[in-house]
Parts: C-alpha cells; structure tokens; sequence
C-alpha cells in the first residue's frame, strides 16, 4: 500500500530537516570562505602595493652593491644601467639590466640580483682580459683593437679599463663578429700549438691561417667541423717536426686535409708530410 502523503501542516521528517541543515551549513562555510579570500587578497594587494612603493625602494647609490670587478666602479654601473634614484626595486628586470651592462661595460659575465632585506641590487661582475692584440677590416680601413679570451673586441678606448692578460704578443689579423667561436676555440688551444704562435689570420674568404715560429705559416682551411682535428694535428707537429727536421721551418704547411698535411719547402716545393709524423693517429682524449 502506497503511504498517504503528509498534510501540509505536519512536522517535516527528521531525515528531512538534517538535510536541509547540512546545506544551509554548507552554504555558509562557503560564503565565510569567499568572504576571508576577498579580505586577504585585498590586504595582500594593499601591503604589496605599499612596499613596492615605499618599502622596496633603491633611494640611494650605496643601495647598488658592485663586485667582483677591479676597473668597473659602482658610479659606471649606475649609469651604464639607467638607473634614477629612487627606483622601485621591484619594477628593475635583472636580465635586462644585465643586458645594459653588458653592451656598456668592458665585462664578460654580468649576474644582477635583487635583494630585499635590506633592499639593494647586487651586480657581480667578470672583468674582460685582453689576450692578444687584433685588426679588423672597416669601411674606413684597418681598425686596431684588442681580444679578449672568448674572442670579442675590444676597443682602444675599452682597453683603458681591461685587464691584461700576458705581453699581447699575438696578433689577430681579419676579425669579424662572426668568428668570434672560432677564434674561442683557437685561442683555447693556445698553449699547446706551442709558445711561437704569432699570429691568426682570418681571409676575406674566410679561410684560416696560422703563423708559428717552429711550423711557418699553416693554413687550416675553411673553420668547418674538422677544425678540432686541424688543431690537434698542428699541436703534434709543433711537439715532432722541429726535432724531425734540421735547419729552417717548412715555409708552409696545408692542413686543409689534416690527415694528409702538406708541406712546401720553399724552393723544394710542396711534398707530403711523412707519414711517420701522424702515427700513431691522434685522439681528442689525448695525443702522445
């Protein structure tokens, strides 16, 4: 039999009256809920407002921390990065500050950071060492400037505030920006190609040269992904040929296939080198 509903005076079930509890609850703890997000996030907004404006604020030159550096003062740093006082210190972008600097100073790594207790900006700095002297090819003639280790220029007037690295004996002759890696990598081999290198050449056509006492000129061809391996072969022979060979230095030395160098004797002309000079085959992990 089908129960007989309640009439519409009669107390609601117990069962009935629990859930409707159980939502008005529910409906509350979320109002109270929404109601505290509202509150914090504008006392967020406001504190974080409030410092932004006032109390992570650069308002002073000694708020600019510098280091590592022995030629780039706290003042050069300032100005090479823009900087007005006060400045919030928040609204600064690190690597577009380090950006600045590295376009402007005469450095080779900027790292800037931003620190709030007690505000301030920290800026470390990698002074640039000048490691050879180098000529480059301008619309108005040679220009004569300086290179640093990984093969960026350096001008007279940033060379007043670079550190120097040696005599700057070695010259390179044809830089461009575009072989700035290939300079790197030379210029990272240096000492073992021995202690004559004089000189980098880089051609219009953009081969590569060298000039060592021990070896004459070598021409290592276009600086391609066999230049490891020229390289490797040019330091065996600066260690064997001197010792292998009486009286003068090849005039030249072709290495555009380094695993069969050629080398011209002047009025010999140009003969193969012995075999015996590349054996046993060299490795990049080491050379005997």
């Amino acid at each position: 039999m089908k129960q007989a509903p309640s009439s519409p005076g009669a107390p609601l079930p117990a069962g009935v009256l629990r859930r409707k509890e159980l939502r008005r609850q529910r409906r509350s703890e979320r109002l109270r809920l929404l109601w505290r997000i509202l509150v914090f996030s504008a006392l967020s907004a406001g504190l974080g407002y409030v410092l932004l404006r006032q109390g992570w604020t650069l308002g002073e030159p000694a708020q600019v921390e510098v280091i590592g550096s022995a030629v780039v003062s706290r003042d050069q740093v300032i100005t090479a990065a823009g900087l007005r006082f006060p400045q919030p210190l928040m609204a600064l972008q690190p690597r577009q500050v380090a950006s600045n600097l590295m376009g402007a100073l005469p450095v080779e790594q900027v790292k800037v950071s931003r620190l709030m207790l007690p505000p301030r900006l920290r800026v470390e700095l990698k002074d640039r060492e000048a490691v050879a002297r180098a000529e480059r090819r301008t619309d108005r003639g040679p220009d004569m400037g300086f290179v640093d280790r990984l093969g960026n220029w350096i001008s007279i007037r940033q060379h007043m505030g670079v550190l120097r690295q040696g005599d700057l004996s070695l010259l390179v002759v044809g830089w461009n920006a575009r072989h700035r890696a290939v300079l790197a990598r030379v210029l990272k081999e240096r000492e073992a190609l021995g202690p004559g290198l004089r000189e980098i050449r880089f051609e219009p056509d953009g081969s590569l040269w060298l000039t060592i006492t021990q070896l004459g000129r070598v021409r290592l061809g276009p600086p391609d992904a066999r230049l490891p391996r020229r390289l490797e072969v040019v330091a065996h022979l600066s260690r064997i040929l001197p010792t292998s060979m009486k009286g003068s230095p090849p005039l030249l030395i072709d290495l555009s296939d380094p695993e069969q160098p050629e080398l011209s004797m002047g009025s010999k002309g140009r003969t193969a080198a012995p075999a015996r000079l590349l054996k046993p085959r060299l490795s990049p992990a080491g050379a005997q």
